[in-house]
């Protein structure tokens, strides 16, 4: 009892604490205690309860209901979040239920791809199955999507009409795809149009033209072709990149010349993105007999000279042929003379007269037929243009005076004006049948007006009245920041005098060799106190302990 009221005396001695607690009463202790006793057991509890962590999160209802029946028929605990947006399960079953899901097909995004023709049902009609097949393709193509990282959620809509028979009664099919963008993210020109590029090479006889873009505050993302924005951006780039160059060849060829600095140009290029495809069939003109291919040729000939018809009655006598023709020798009748017609046009045109009645009575029946068909040429041409050809280039160019040996700027001569020309119109490309301009200017730059001294500048002056003002501010808070500064630690640090300061000192040692020595004295005691209980237990062991301290010192 000695030992136990010694060791509870010396615990409440270094700890004061103990003390006050001991004071308190009863009814207090025992709640204390019955509520350190369920802390413990609440560590311990969660110290023994398996860890969580989030197996999915942002979950579609439908797949939220789908994942958590899966969960419960594999017999894995879950539970949510506090804001109840993630799935958790235990940390050690997390990638074991993620592929078991993986393997049921879930999650699935909230969209349904080409499983929906993995049941197929007997007897489905074709309805059924074009119905089903559209829904396959818009959920593919959703998910297909949402893999940017810049969309969340995606709803694509395909309108596919049904194929006809008839040619003019056939209908492009068109697509809408409405995004979910990711908050503070945006899409850009070139992503709207890869979205639309994909989904039109999904889709049979689909173009991009087709399709439109929408995102979710109700913005057209992706303008009609000729509508809107005109060119895109990557037409927009190409035309700068053209006009670039252009400036940057005229630049290179005149520098070296005039000198960097003295020369600035600007160019305008005028393109055509327009697509156009030509066929052409072009028939040549006839060509010259014995050039061109013959295809077919015909002859016919039939000649009869001085055999008159058959005539008279049949017999012998009327096949007899007639005797020759005597005829009187007379002058020929001339012809009646024309008003205003001499004599010797009035005896050439009778001669003419009786020579071709004379061809007349000489080739009684003569006939030819010739029929000769050649090869039509035809040329079939089918033309596609290239898409961004320029159409028109135009550029101005400034030249600054040059200097002469004296330092004076003058004006380029004449010749040295056309030699320029003559040059950027080379490095340019000029076409004159493209309709292409240049103007090329020698004038005077203005450099503006001559520097002023840095202490009558403006600007300068401004910037030192407000270098000034900064200045003597922060000079006139420094120096009540130290003003203030004093006074507060003379308030709460008052000055000590030195002698008081000593006797203070003094004191605080005398204190603490008291507390030394206190601290030595209770140490003896105890000592001696754990000797004196020793030697009631067991004084035979005091006995021997002392015997052997004294055969010590004999030695």
């Amino acid at each position: 009892m000695n030992q136990q009221a010694t060791l509870s005396s010396s615990l409440l001695a270094k700890f004061p604490v103990l003390e006050k607690v001991r004071a308190l009463p009863k009814p207090v202790l025992l709640g204390a205690a019955a509520a350190v006793v369920a802390l413990i057991v609440a560590a311990v509890m969660w110290s023994s309860e398996p860890k969580y962590k989030v197996l999915f999160s942002n979950l579609e209802d439908r797949d939220g209901g789908a994942i958590v029946t899966a969960l419960g028929q594999m017999n894995v605990p879950y539970r949510y979040n506090e804001n109840g947006t993630a799935l958790l399960v235990p940390a050690d079953r997390v990638y074991d239920a993620r592929l078991q899901l993986a393997s049921q097909g879930l999650p699935r995004g909230g969209s349904v791809g080409f499983e929906l023709m993995d049941n197929a049902r007997f007897g489905a009609s074709q309805f059924a199955e074009q119905i089903n097949y559209q829904r396959g393709l818009e959920g593919e193509l959703a998910r297909s999507i949402e893999s940017m990282h810049t969309v969340q959620h995606a709803r694509v809509h395909l309108a596919m009409p049904r194929q006809s028979l008839f040619v003019r009664e056939r209908q492009a099919p068109t697509a809408s795809v409405l995004l979910n963008l990711y908050p503070g993210r945006s899409l850009s020109d070139a992503q709207v149009s890869a979205i639309s590029w994909l989904v039109a090479s999904s889709v049979p006889e689909l173009t991009a033209e087709n399709v439109s873009v929408v995102d979710q505050n109700g913005r057209l993302l992706s303008a009609p072709l000729g509508e809107g924005r005109g060119m895109d951006a990557d037409q927009l780039r190409f035309v700068r990149e053209m006009e670039q160059r252009t400036v940057e060849r005229i630049l290179t060829i005149l520098n070296p010349l005039v000198g960097p600095g003295n020369v600035h140009a600007q160019a305008s290029a005028e393109m055509d993105f327009a697509r156009r495809e030509e066929t052409s069939e072009v028939y040549r003109p006839n060509q010259e007999p014995g050039q061109g291919a013959i295809r077919s040729q015909q002859t016919s000939d039939a000649t009869q000279r001085g055999v008159g018809p058959a005539q008279g009655v049949p017999g012998a006598l009327s096949n007899q042929p007639p005797g020759n023709a005597q005829a009187p020798i007379t002058n020929p009748q001339q012809p009646p003379a024309r008003p205003g017609q001499t004599p010797q046009q009035q005896q050439q045109q009778g001669a003419q007269q009786q020579t071709g009645a004379q061809a007349a009575s000489a080739s009684l029946n003569e006939r030819r037929d010739a029929t000769t068909n050649y090869e039509v040429d035809r040329t079939i041409s089918h033309v596609k243009q290239p898409v961004g050809a320029l159409k028109r280039l135009s550029v101005a160019v400034v030249v600054n005076y040059i200097r002469d040996k004296d330092g004076d700027l003058k004006p380029l001569p004449p010749e040295e004006l056309n030699k320029l020309t003559n040059l950027v119109r080379e490095a340019m490309g000029y076409s004159e049948g493209r309709g292409d301009s240049l103007n090329l200017v020698n004038s005077q730059f203005n450099d503006g007006p001559p520097a002023l001294p840095m202490w009558r500048d403006p600007e300068m002056i401004a910037l030192f009245k407000t270098i000034m003002a900064w200045l003597l501010g922060l000079i006139v808070a420094f120096w009540l920041y130290r003003k203030v500064r004093r006074q507060v630690t003379d308030y709460l640090y008052p000055p000590v005098d030195p002698e008081v300061a000593e006797s203070e000192r003094i004191e605080a040692q005398r204190e603490a060799q008291e507390t030394a020595r206190a601290k030595e004295t209770t140490r003896y005691e105890d000592n001696l106190e754990r000797a004196r209980t020793m030697a009631n237990k067991d004084p035979r062991a005091v006995a021997m302990v002392l015997r052997t301290w004294m055969s010590k010192d004999e030695k």
